[in-house]
């Protein structure tokens, strides 16, 4: 199959192409190579290449053709710096995605795969000993300086045990990133019903692996701590590192797009399917600091009690969905993934970044 990938170029992009023609699928990929995102011309992807923006029609247009299905990564990432990046945001991930849509409504390519994230969710899933499930609200300014990192009950104040968020749980986007993916999904839903297309929407939770970009701040955690090691520098973990995520390995991701889109001409004409995409096993910011550390023999991690305001306390992924539906399984574990991680290449970068998701 022919399959177009935007954003190919990039971290996780060149990973999925590498999966795709190991598949035997012929993958054509379309990147921006934006000097912010790729200060020199990065390892191109084995695969037909396009430079061109992925807001721009007539690129995409030319993209398309003979296209039988998308892979959509193209799109800028992380938390960024302040409010002052949501043009940005908006232009990258919500235009971008606009303009991709309505070209492939034209062209008459009717398969989606997107790059979502857990980040539409924003806090996970809490229980309270004894209101249930609850939905915390956005953490005070006024509770992160004094170290009071926890969410409470709305109802009570009690402390909350967190869980693992279900791809049912409604969605609350608490940063300007947060919102950009939830959009893009809701434009992938409204393009499906618009043209009896199908779209797979793939929740990534957090992402490592070899390739990820270095020193800037809108990549993730695991890649801070890679480039402080980097330097000889102890990472610097924020709040107090009991935070809760699900690290899942880039080439677990790649192969979670393959089986999608082998899946996605399957799926009810006119829908969106999400699925969550984590490893399925939550550790702290502070264990995988460690982890890394301790394999890539630098300085131990210091937590130092900073917090960023758009920043979620707990978020981990339930991925049985996409495992009983598509039968994907994450095949690197949490020890080996880290180990490797340690020793691995990182992407040059820039201070600011437009990164395939």
């Amino acid at each position: 199959m022919r399959v177009l990938v935007t954003g190919g170029a990039g971290f996780i992009g060149s990973h999925i192409v590498t999966a795709l023609r190991d598949r035997g699928h012929e993958p054509v990929v379309l990147d921006a190579l934006l000097p912010a995102a790729h200060p020199g011309t990065p390892p191109l992807p084995d695969a037909e290449f396009v430079r061109a923006d992925v807001r721009d029609a007539d690129a995409v247009r030319a993209a398309l053709r003979g296209v039988r299905a998308v892979c959509h990564q193209a799109a800028m990432v992380g938390l960024g710096k302040d409010f002052a990046d949501a043009p940005a945001y908006v232009g990258c991930n919500d235009l971008g995605t606009a303009v991709l849509l309505a070209e492939m409504a034209a062209a008459g390519v009717r398969e989606l795969v997107l790059a979502g994230s857990m980040v539409v969710y924003g806090e996970g899933r809490y229980e309270c000993p004894r209101h249930g499930v609850v939905r915390p609200g956005p953490r005070r300014m006024a509770d992160l300086t004094a170290g009071r990192f926890e969410p409470r009950c709305p109802g009570c104040g009690a402390e909350l045990a967190p869980g693992l968020v279900d791809e049912d749980a409604p969605a609350d986007p608490r940063n300007v990133y947060a919102t950009t993916k939830l959009a893009q999904e809701h434009l992938a839903a409204a393009w499906a019903r618009c043209v009896d297309g199908r779209a797979v929407a793939l929740r990534y939770h957090n992402v490592y692996g070899p390739g990820m970009p270095r020193d800037t701040p809108y990549a993730g955690v695991a890649s801070f701590f890679r480039s402080s090691l980097a330097r000889g520098e102890a990472p610097r973990v924020f709040e107090d590192g009991a935070q809760r995520r699900d690290f899942v390995h880039v080439a677990d991701v790649a192969a979670a797009n393959a089986v999608a889109l082998d899946a996605v001409g399957t799926r009810a004409a006119g829908t969106l399917t999400a699925y969550n995409t984590g490893s399925g096993e939550p550790h702290t910011v502070g264990e995988m600091a460690t982890a890394l550390a301790s394999a890539h023999g630098g300085p131990a991690p210091v937590v130092t009690g900073e917090f960023r305001l758009g920043d979620v306390r707990h978020i981990t992924a339930d991925s049985s969905r996409l495992r009983d539906e598509l039968g994907w399984r994450p095949l690197v574990g949490f020890s080996a993934g880290m180990a490797e991680f340690a020793r691995a290449d990182q992407r040059a970068s820039a201070s600011a970044v437009t990164e395939p998701a």
